[in-house]
């Protein structure tokens, strides 16, 4: 079988970026000529389009699963996107949705119904996690105060 084809297959199930398809193809042992071939015609037939990846990654990572920017980035980092077309994706997506709105959708996702937080240490494991997440250190402070049992 050839490159093109098997690059064809993976689009088919999954769309992926030029870094991921040039990865898989080479795994499958193809000679780098037979690659660059491959992903050329991918790319003039769009059925290769990291633009279109990048904003497809961006919109599961905040609507889905409901992750901040930084963790946006990250993923599209780890699909080999370049910096400036992940840059554009995510502005893009945060552009039409609201931050703020995302973080509380987060943070409700994690509490499972509850509305107040119950101790320090809950907190803490909260805080930890919602950075982790991709949000912004102040951001997420003051939307955990926002929740913390009154004392």
């Amino acid at each position: 079988m050839s490159a093109y084809l098997d690059g064809l297959k993976m689009l088919g199930r999954r769309e992926l970026s030029e870094w991921q398809v040039r990865q898989r193809l080479a795994r499958k042992a193809y000679p780098r000529h037979e690659i660059d071939e491959a992903v050329a015609r991918l790319c003039g037939e769009r059925a290769i389009d990291d633009q279109r990846v990048a904003e497809a990654i961006a919109r599961m990572e905040t609507g889905i699963r409901k992750r901040g920017k930084v963790r946006v980035r990250l993923q599209l980092e780890r699909a080999g996107i370049a910096k400036d077309t992940a840059r554009q994706a995510i502005d893009d997506v945060f552009e039409r949705i609201d931050g703020d709105e995302l973080l509380e959708a987060s943070l409700r996702k994690r509490l499972r119904g509850r509305e107040t937080i119950a101790d320090d240490r809950e907190f803490q494991r909260l805080f930890r996690y919602l950075v982790g997440q991709g949000f912004d250190a102040d951001q997420v402070m003051q939307a955990l105060r926002t929740k913390r049992r009154p004392r």
